[in-house]
């Protein structure tokens, strides 16, 4: 890959926090920027593949033969509707990977090699995980530079993240020691709720300046996108939600590559 591309894996244990809506996103408006990206679907579930188009019937080879059958990113990848976006997308297969990966010799950096010896033509690389920390989840974090963390602002958002935090550390420790959580963001912000203030105030605080300005709101225009395989972005580009993944992808560009827009107000992205 070239030096300056960035590897991101997009992580939460806890599922239904818009952990794939994010990748998809996000990758859109860096995409819609000039930026080449490319989506890696490391979720059995294949949500991320569903977002950008890509129905089960007609994905073909994917993370599943990157990993375990020696292909190339360039075997793989896919492109989308979205210029200078490609997807690497998932597949039943997968779902039985975890089995295989523990009797294997370095079953915890395939997915790194892979990445390393033939990913040559992205700026970023954003790695969509399973909702659970498994090996698939392990491989994800050895081939990253960064972690990408969605949390919801409820009740529950920090329960969890202690057991994410000590893995991070483990593969720190064992695996990848540039390891880092280079950004938290709030999704599913439901500005009527004043539970979504307090919580956000104690993620803001447990995290301090990891959290993204830019809050991601509860947007039903968001939740239908995927039903018609596209990105909020191209689904309705004027919708708030599509409004504050451009304003996150600013702030991803400033985080990774030192560039972007100067600081705007979060509420900008929470009001319809």
């Amino acid at each position: 890959m070239t030096a300056a591309c960035r590897i991101l894996s997009i992580v939460n244990q806890k599922g239904g926090v818009g952990k794939t809506t994010t990748t998809v996103n996000l990758a859109t408006a860096l995409a819609a920027v000039g930026k080449r990206v490319l989506v890696v679907d490391a979720d059995p579930q294949g949500n991320a593949s569903t977002g950008l188009g890509f129905v089960r019937a007609e994905r073909g080879t994917g993370c599943y033969e990157l990993m375990f059958d020696g292909l190339s990113v360039e075997d793989v990848a896919k492109p989308t509707a979205v210029p200078n976006l490609s997807v690497i997308t998932s597949s039943t297969d997968l779902a039985g990977a975890e089995i295989q990966l523990v009797n294997l010799e370095r079953r915890e950096s395939r997915m790194k090699e892979a990445l390393d010896r033939s990913a040559k033509d992205y700026d970023v690389i954003f790695i969509d995980c399973p909702p659970s920390l498994n090996l698939i989840t392990l491989n994800a974090l050895v081939a990253s530079q960064g972690i990408l963390l969605p949390l919801q602002p409820e009740f529950y958002a920090l329960e969890g993240v202690s057991s994410l935090l000590q893995t991070i550390e483990a593969v720190r420790a064992r695996f990848n020691p540039g390891l880092e959580i280079q950004g938290v963001v709030l999704t599913m912000y439901d500005k009527r709720n004043s539970l979504s203030d307090a919580v956000a105030s104690d993620v803001r605080a447990y995290f301090g300046d990891k959290v993204y300005e830019t809050v991601i709101p509860r947007n039903v225009r968001v939740s239908e996108a995927p039903s018609h395989g596209k990105p909020v972005l191209l689904y309705d580009l004027k919708c708030s939600g599509s409004r504050a993944y451009m304003q996150l992808a600013s702030e991803v560009l400033r985080r990774e590559f030192g560039f972007g827009d100067q600081k705007e107000d979060r509420s900008a992205a929470v009001g319809e």
